[in-house]
């Protein structure tokens, strides 16, 4: 409420204009206002900030997960819901000191705006702004190398005994952001702990570290990850555990910090990325990105999950956030009174962790389930979102199994030449060309042995798809006389006619001439035996004919085409587009099918845990006997009455 209308519900006889100003002198107007109790008025407000409350205090995890993880669960791996792309812009992940300040409005121009009804007649000129970048290396090796974290202690012990539940004597670790104090337990012996940071000084004064790695964690390599020489040198799958405390806030590209970190996780390993609130240690708030100083706690353990989600997507499972907060911290779900907030000022800081655990690409393709191989296989590939690896997986699964054993091993070699692929697919988001369309174009080229994703073979795509000027003898002569096919007819011509490029072979290059030079009179042909085909007909079924007999070597000379395609009756021809058509229709079909199998499935299998989790649940309410462990025998169960 404004302090104005919280006033006017509490003060009998005063009531506001729209502007707040008092109208009290005509109280005689207003006078049922007060026949009805202020309780009715408030009280529908209050219950709605209450049911929201409700909302937000709602369980967000099982209690079977909180009986298997460490205290503090408070998001369980069901209950993260993320849009199919990268949701954040840019200028979010840019340092507080490089955030170009919004001008202030001009009153004179507001004035003008309420006279003249809400229309802004003066808008902000927009004025060029030079911004000083933040020099990260000068930041943490020079002007910040006497300052320390100071992590509030009794969260810092939260983070210790949240540590104590995972890392285990033995374990190797990765300490991303390290500095002065790791916050592992004491008694923990591990076999290597490897920090990484831009502070030299500050790893210094930490005993923990075996060693130390001067690393700019914000220098990246786009959409592959942290570009460091060091880093890679450590090679791959090496750490049981990586850490990161109190260091994603300072991250400008976190998606590709995270995929350094999968790379470096050996499968099954966790990564924890632990934080504490945004005025926790404002002596680093320079170097805080804008997202973190904007957003707020709870939202934070979203994006930090969210982080995981658009790194490797499915190559990391068991994504849980915990609030180990220290008792009388900050309530995440604003939960607290405004009095609590102007009284508890020396309240402790709050501490939360979110992590997940790797999961092994699959080596080779299993066969009782390709497309959780498919899947596995591009969770690291760049230039696709998630919603175009979800759609390229189920697509590649389909195509997998109706192959033959050439066409299989193309698909399952050929998986890193998508991004290739998608790097001119991405450009056709604006002409409204479908993703599920742009998916399968991608499926059926990578799907093709000759397709190896060569120059001339990306020059070709980007010409058919009409992001380069078309060559003149062939891609213009193509387009203008496929003109009335329809888009998913051109897309298939496309991928019959894309791996045909850059062989290197020159009866392959003979090929696509005869291809070419051959759809005029393929055309006229047909025109003339089929009378009554429409010209999309035409077109769909004279490149058909071209595509299986002329544009693969070897199957027939020009001569050869020509008399065979002269003998083909009416009743032939029709035959063949029929089946053309009928292909499509059917391989439609066979994917929805296939989708539909999938989701059966995937509801058998859950219904199936719900109904274990039913039998443990029943099996313990009913049990009469129990082990105990300090006698190491069986003792009766003692029922509550």
């Amino acid at each position: 409420f404004t302090p104005q209308l919280l006033f006017a519900f509490l003060a009998p006889g005063c009531a506001f204009t729209s502007t707040g100003r008092n109208v009290g002198q005509r109280r005689n107007e207003y006078a049922t206002l007060h026949a009805v109790s202020p309780t009715f008025i408030i009280s529908p407000i209050i219950k709605k900030f209450r049911e929201e409350q409700a909302k937000k205090n709602a369980p967000l995890a099982t209690d079977d997960e909180k009986s298997a993880e460490a205290p503090g669960l408070r998001i369980g791996k069901d209950a993260w819901k993320w849009p199919p792309v990268w949701p954040f812009a840019d200028d979010l992940f840019i340092p507080q000191k490089e955030e170009v300040a919004t001008p202030a409005p001009n009153p004179m121009a507001t004035v003008m705006q309420q006279q003249m009804g809400g229309t802004n007649v003066l808008p902000p000129t927009p004025e060029k702004v030079e911004v000083e970048k933040l020099d990260v290396k000068k930041y943490w090796q020079e002007e910040m190398v006497n300052e320390s974290t100071n992590l509030d202690p009794l969260a810092a012990a939260k983070l210790t005994e949240h540590y104590s539940f995972y890392i285990k004597d033995g374990m190797s670790v990765l300490e991303l952001g390290a500095a002065e104090d790791s916050y592992l337990p004491e008694n923990v012996q591990l076999s290597r702990h490897t920090g990484v940071s831009l502070s030299g000084a500050a790893m210094d004064q930490n005993p923990k570290l075996t060693e130390k790695l001067i690393v700019d964690l914000n220098d990246v390599k786009e959409e592959e990850g942290v570009n460091s020489p060091e880093l890679y040198g450590l090679g791959g799958e090496q750490f049981d555990v990586v850490i990161m405390a109190n260091t994603f806030d300072f991250l400008t590209s976190p998606r590709e910090v995270y995929k350094s970190a999968w790379r470096l996780l050996k499968p099954g390993g966790v990564m924890m990325v632990s934080f504490s609130g945004p005025d926790a240690y404002n002596q680093f708030e320079a170097a805080q990105t804008k997202w973190w100083r904007t957003f707020n706690s709870d939202q934070h353990m979203w994006v930090a999950g969210s982080f995981f989600q658009f790194s490797a997507g499915g190559g990391w499972t068991g994504l849980k956030g915990f609030d180990i907060s220290p008792e009388g911290a900050k309530s995440v779900t604003g939960g607290d009174s405004i009095l609590d907030n102007l009284t508890k000022k020396d309240r402790p800081k709050n501490m939360f962790v979110v992590q997940a655990t790797k999961v092994a690409i699959d080596e080779a393709i299993d066969d009782s389930d390709p497309e959780k191989s498919f899947s596995s296989k591009m969770w690291l590939i760049p230039t696709l979102e998630s919603r175009d690896k979800e759609l390229v997986a189920a697509r590649l699964s389909r195509v997998y199994v109706t192959s033959s054993a050439e066409r299989r091993h193309a698909i399952s070699t050929h998986i890193d030449l998508l991004p290739k692929i998608y790097e001119s697919l991405i450009k056709m988001d604006q002409f409204a060309f479908p993703f599920g369309l742009q998916a399968q174009l991608a499926v059926n080229v990578v799907s093709d042995p000759d397709y190896n994703g060569n120059d001339e073979q990306i020059t070709a795509l980007r010409m058919g798809l009409g992001l380069k000027k078309p060559s003149e003898d062939f891609w213009a002569p193509v387009g203008k006389l496929t003109a009335k096919m329809d888009a998913e007819d051109k897309v298939n011509l496309l991928t019959y006619i894309v791996p045909r490029f850059g062989s290197g072979n020159l009866a392959q290059d003979e090929a696509l001439e005869a291809f070419v030079s051959g759809m005029t009179p393929t055309f006229e042909v047909l025109r003339t035996k089929c009378p009554d085909f429409s010209e999309a007909d035409v077109q769909l079924l004279g490149t058909e004919l071209l595509a299986a007999e002329v544009l693969i070597p070897g199957r027939s000379t020009r001569e050869e085409y020509a008399s065979w395609l002269g003998s083909l009756t009416l009743s032939e021809l029709e035959e063949i587009l029929a089946k053309r058509k009928a292909f499509k229709t059917d391989a439609n079909a066979a994917m929805v099918k296939f989708q539909e199998e999938r989701q059966a499935e995937e509801d058998r299998k859950k219904a199936e845990l719900e109904a274990y989790k039913e039998q443990l649940k029943k099996a313990a309410e009913e049990r009469t006997m129990v082990f105990d462990e300090e006698t190491g025998k069986m003792v009766e169960v003692v029922k509550k009455k």
